[in-house]
């Protein structure tokens, strides 16, 4: 049957090769038989409901992806000042204009943008300035230095906003206010002194440095608002920060052309209260961030950077990864990573491969065994021969992961959406209305003051701070439960969710050996033990903690890869391909695989060999155990089940969502899985870039959600609509996931789903709250009953209104 398949376009689900694996059905090739199994399952949906599932994303994706020449180098750069879609849509316009730049894509979310580019012709250093020259911030990702520099930038802008906002404010309350006011504030004789003083050349000074003051903040601290509008114009799609602007310039244009015409009225306060509080809830929301990325800083990284190549004379020398051929040997000792992927040509170890395939248990590796870059040998050492393309897996995991990111764009907040309709209505109201004030004899003044005043209380500060306030108080209360939330649009994209995946090694599971079970009398298990403590091999280290002589579960291993070389317990020991034997306390003992027993010529009991079955069928290791020529007992080791595990799978079957296990064990590891109640699905046996197509296959039937925790999930997490990594994986799983849960406890995807809720309950709350403040404040402008003073007093109180329910814990409602 495989005689009639083309294998030559790889793995009908995931693109990995297929040569040899013989896993074939109804005309297709697979890689692996988890991959046929999904494809199984789930083959047919990817074109059943795309339509619905790019609504549900609300993403406008190109007809045609640009095709990226081979010879164009990926370039990733973290950009400062992306706000929303619009932002997005103008940076990737301007960067496919460049010369020498094939594709370009950006996601405000991850503040990242992707640029293909053919390094002859444009570098990294003019695409850094192409985009910065935008108005934006644009330096590569591991630049520290300019992250820090662009985090004091913004805390400067603040600080410029809030102190010399101040600075006017003061000069109103104290002087301009109590003019409007008559003498409610002084004495009449204070009155007519300022009254009289302000009407007189005198007063010109004053307000020069008012104006002055004014100019500052509005090119200072409101740059930002300033850029979105002018992005907004360029792309004709109107948001938040357009009408912003116009009554921020609006306010500022009539004040200083007042002051020109010698009949000062001065509104530069409207232009402060709107650009400082506009800024600060801002700045808010991104600190909140910002510590929720602090939070995730003690995460490791497994790429990686340095191989040991082997030279001509047997020597070695250190060199980087990238400086590695097809063909060079490198070595690899106990506890170090894999550099790149290749074939064992000397040596034989243990190698622990979860952090790429996801399978918990290590795997026995010796000449003639393929390797993956990114595995780590757990004992023994390996000598390498680099592979054809001298690429590691997981640095093509961390391409993937960078690909499903950049490539979808950031969904818009909802006041965003709004924006395209209320912007130009607005304008329009305006316009309309000093038209119809001078139509009906008003003068020029008068015309152009309530045309202001209805720019002025239209101006939607606190609609532009209704979702970010509300998606801020959803990060505060997520770090109090020690969640960390990385993308605020997971409050959007979360509501309805349809299916949620778990991983299992790592999520499910502890990801952490350990003796699950044994029957052994203690001093056996002890003697076993002993041997055990004499060998790196992750199975011997958790049969070494389980024994009465273990000190707090932990066995360390000398550097030349045994354990306590002077105990005078053991006079003899032996490390083998599959266990370790010797002589304990003056007994002949065995630890190991039945098939040592066998080559021993060792008697395994029936009972024993039962039992050492039925450990297998869980998906555990079983490790048989004996004295003397006879195995004695077993003991089963295994990866233990996070506390809670079954609560939670529990708890989210019961809100009426599916729930899928997904793994790269072995079948016989999920069995426990598939016999659970709340388990709608198993996927076992699937291969990093299987669970991501696996994913996209489930977002067919509707919004999908992947709980996972290592490296080889962070494709699946960057794929899913939503991605929710376990805090004690890796920084590639917190890189690619919208949340992170720091403690490991699992109980806190429920807590998740229920801040998504309470925060989209509290962005439509504030939003409404917003609606009903323009519902009054417009009509009265229009009729000139309001002016603008009253105006921006009726504004400031509606965005006191936003923050002062945004402060409240969303959880209480």
């Amino acid at each position: 049957m495989t005689d009639d398949i083309d294998t030559g376009d790889g793995c009908t689900l995931c693109d990995l090769p297929v040569e040899g694996s013989g896993v074939v059905a109804d005309g297709n090739a697979f890689c692996c038989v988890g991959c046929r199994e999904v494809y199984d399952a789930l083959g047919d949906v990817a074109d059943v409901n795309a339509d619905d599932v790019r609504e549900r994303q609300a993403v406008d994706e190109p007809a045609d992806e640009p095709s990226v020449p081979v010879d164009h180098e990926a370039t990733y750069l973290e950009v400062d000042g992306m706000y929303c879609a619009t932002c997005e849509a103008f940076i990737e316009s301007v960067a496919t204009e460049t010369d020498g730049v094939s594709a370009a894509s950006s996601s405000y979310v991850t503040d990242t943008v992707r640029i293909d580019h053919d390094p002859e012709t444009v570098s990294v250093d003019d695409l850094r300035e192409v985009i910065s020259g935008l108005g934006y911030s644009a330096y590569d990702r591991d630049d520290a230095f300019s992250r820090r520099r662009a985090d004091d930038w913004e805390m400067a802008r603040i600080a410029v906003g809030v102190l010399m906002g101040m600075m006017v404010m003061m000069q109103y309350v104290v002087i301009i206010y109590p003019t409007y006011f008559g003498g409610l504030f002084y004495d009449e004789q204070t009155y007519e002194f300022f009254q009289e003083t302000l009407a007189s050349g005198l007063a010109t000074p004053f307000y020069v440095m008012i104006a002055a003051l004014t100019t500052v903040i509005l090119g200072v601290t409101g740059k930002p608002i300033l850029q979105g509008a002018y992005v907004a114009v360029k792309t004709r799609t109107p948001n938040m920060d357009l009408l912003v602007s116009i009554a921020a310039l609006s306010a500022y244009c009539y004040s200083t052309l007042s002051i020109v015409a010698g009949e000062p009225e001065l509104y530069y306060d409207v232009t402060v209260a709107i650009i400082v509080i506009v800024s600060v809830g801002g700045y808010y929301e991104s600190e909140l961030k910002r510590e929720a990325t602090e939070r995730l800083s003690n995460l490791t990284t497994v790429q990686v950077d340095d191989a040991r190549r082997v030279l001509e004379d047997g020597d070695h020398e250190d060199v980087g990864v990238d400086e590695l051929a097809a063909g060079d040997r490198v070595l690899v000792r106990a506890g170090e990573r894999v550099p790149v992927d290749g074939a064992v040509v000397d040596g034989e170890a243990a190698v622990d491969e979860a952090v790429v395939t996801g399978e918990s248990l290590p795997v026995t590796k010796e000449t003639g065994d393929d390797v993956v870059g990114g595995s780590m040998v757990a004992e023994g050492a390996l000598t390498v021969r680099v592979g054809e393309d001298a690429t590691s897996t997981l640095d093509r995991i961390t391409e993937l992961v960078w690909d499903l990111q950049s490539g979808t764009h950031g969904i818009q907040k909802l006041a965003d959406k709004l924006a395209t309709i209320f912007v130009p209505l607005v304008l329009v109201l305006a316009t309309v209305v000093t038209a119809i004030y001078l139509l009906t004899g008003a003068g020029v003044a008068t015309a152009l003051l309530v045309g202001l005043t209805v720019l002025i209380v239209s101006c939607p500060c606190a609609l532009g701070l209704a979702t970010p306030l509300a998606v801020a108080a959803g990060i505060r209360d997520a770090l109090q439960h020690s969640i960390v939330v990385f993308d605020d649009s997971v409050f959007e994209r979360i509501r309805d969710a349809d299916t949620v995946v778990f991983d299992k090694t790592g999520t499910l599971t502890t990801g952490e050996m350990s003796a699950v079970e044994t029957d052994l009398e203690d001093r056996l298990l002890e003697q076993a033990a002993v041997l055990e403590r004499r060998s790196a091999h992750p199975v011997g280290t958790a049969i070494a903690a389980a024994s009465p002589i273990a000190d707090g579960g932990q066995v360390e291993a000398t550097a030349s890869g045994t354990g306590d070389e002077g105990d005078d317990r053991v006079d003899s020991f032996e490390s083998h391909r599959n266990g370790v034997s010797g002589v304990v306390d003056g007994d002949e003992v065995v630890v190991g695989h039945p098939d040592l027993f066998a080559d021993r010529g060792w008697e395994v009991p029936d009972s024993i060999a039962g039992r050492i079955d039925d450990a297998r069928e869980t998906g555990n290791v079983p490790v048989a155990v004996g004295r003397d020529g006879t195995a004695e007992g077993v003991v089963v080791v295994g990866d233990e089940l996070r506390e809670g595990w079954g609560e939670t799978l529990s708890a989210i079957s019961a809100a009426d969502v599916e729930v899928v296990v997904l793994t790269g064990d072995d079948p016989r590891a999920a069995t426990l899985f598939r016999e659970n109640d709340a388990v709608d699905r198993v996927f076992a046996g699937v291969p990093p870039e299987g669970k991501a197509e696996t994913v996209e296959r489930l977002k067919g039937t509707g919004r999908t959600v992947m709980v996972g925790d290592g490296t080889n999930d962070a494709p699946a997490l960057a794929a899913a609509d939503l991605g929710i990594a376990l805090g004690g994986g890796t920084a590639m799983a917190a890189d690619a996931a919208d949340v992170a849960l720091v403690d490991d406890d699992l109980s806190s995807v429920d807590t998740v789903f229920e801040l998504a809720r309470a925060t989209d309950r509290r962005v439509k709350g504030n939003i409404g709250w917003a609606f009903c403040y323009n519902g009054i404040a417009i009509p009265l402008a229009v009729t000139g009953l309001l002016n603008p003073l009253f105006a921006a007093i009726a504004m400031g109180l509606s965005s006191l209104l936003v923050v002062t329910n945004s402060s409240r814990s969303l959880l209480d409602d």
